[in-house]
């Protein structure tokens, strides 16, 4: 995918993901006990989507962040059943850039406090990791423990099944002195996954809520009701018209954090405020829009059969996953504070 344009990737991602959609159901077909989709997860490495920005040493595209905005958004839009976000801008970037091999296959990456010790040659991990994402599945798990990060063989754990609130696995890791590869991080790297994993749930949540969003219209157009369909009616009109509005501004926050990040890097504080701006943005954007899709669909869109559950219960999920609102609110009106009066505009606008 090297060399490829934003508008290709973003035609190739939303392809690879309908075609997706219409091959299993809405209930979750086609995905294996591990919770990824298997097949879909095959397309997108095939496609060097799974490993968008690693280098291309270490199999990936070495694509930018701006072409996997693209494509987190459009595997938002779609409830994709793949870790995207944990094998390429976590785990992945975590194992390379300490210098660690990158597993083939899906990746997850959590930053925890683990016990490590010294064993003849090696090393020995004890400890216990809380809500790993998709840990069931992954080849491989990245811990950051301090400056040390630890790849763990999921074989050599105990994984207890868990979920969140939309069904992924969200699991329990016992690691009782199993052996790990180690190596040592850059400086910040904790700070760098914190702002890494936000982002890509934002991008995620933004793509969630414009496939919500896009349900919504559709139905609107076809339920009719006293004789009309009911997206003539004024009140649903507004309705659809504010959670469009929360779309926009959602996808706005995060493509424009992604760029920040591209441009200046993670390191830099204009990165580190628009990734803040942007979780809060989407996660506050995600129950307002499931708000009003619910309340458009009425009681079919709370079946199991129906495809908003999907999108809505990620909505609701994501919100909270990598810093709820609030955390990250907080975090804006501390930096807002810290600026002053004379700096509050550059702070704002990125001007110098």
């Amino acid at each position: 995918m090297i060399g490829a344009g934003v508008s290709e990737l973003t035609e190739l991602a939303e392809s690879i993901f309908t075609s997706a959609a219409k091959d299993g159901d809405p209930a979750g077909g086609g995905v294996e006990d591990t919770g990824v989709d298997a097949a879909l997860w095959a397309t997108l490495d095939q496609a060097g989507l799974a490993r968008l920005t690693l280098p291309e040493a270490v199999g990936g595209s070495a694509g930018t962040l701006i072409d996997a905005a693209a494509v987190l958004a459009a595997a938002g839009a779609h409830a994709a059943r793949v870790p995207l976000v944990e094998t390429d801008l976590l785990a992945g970037w975590l194992l390379h850039a300490a210098g660690l091999a990158v597993p083939a296959g899906p990746l997850t990456a959590v930053a925890a406090s683990l016990d490590v010790q010294p064993s003849g040659d090696g090393w020995v991990v004890r400890g216990e990791l809380a809500r790993v994402p998709w840990a069931r599945a992954a080849a491989g798990i990245a811990v950051l423990i301090g400056e040390q990060v630890v790849l763990l063989d999921p074989a050599a754990v105990t994984v207890t099944n868990g979920v969140n609130l939309a069904g992924e696995p969200r699991d329990r890791v016992v690691v009782d002195l199993a052996p790990g590869l180690i190596a040592g991080s850059s400086g910040g790297a904790a700070a760098e996954l914190r702002l890494r994993a936000a982002l890509g749930r934002a991008l995620l949540l933004a793509g969630a809520a414009r496939g919500a969003l896009a349900l919504s219209v559709r139905y609107a157009g076809e339920r009719v009701q006293f004789g009309r369909p009911i997206g003539r009616f004024q009140a649903v009109q507004q309705q659809l018209a504010l959670a469009a509005a929360e779309v926009a501004a959602a996808g706005m926050a995060a493509q424009a954090a992604a760029g920040a990040a591209e441009r200046d890097g993670f390191g830099a504080g204009s990165t580190s405020f628009a990734i803040a701006a942007a979780k809060a943005r989407t996660s506050e954007a995600a129950g307002v829009v499931a708000r009003i899709a619910h309340q458009v669909h009425g009681a079919i869109g709370f079946t199991r059969e129906h495809a908003l559950r999907l999108l809505t219960t990620r909505l609701w999920a994501w919100r909270d996953e990598d810093g709820a609102e609030a955390e990250w609110q907080a975090e804006l009106g501390a930096r807002v504070l810290g600026a002053g009066p004379d700096d509050l505009w550059p702070l704002l606008t990125g001007a110098p």
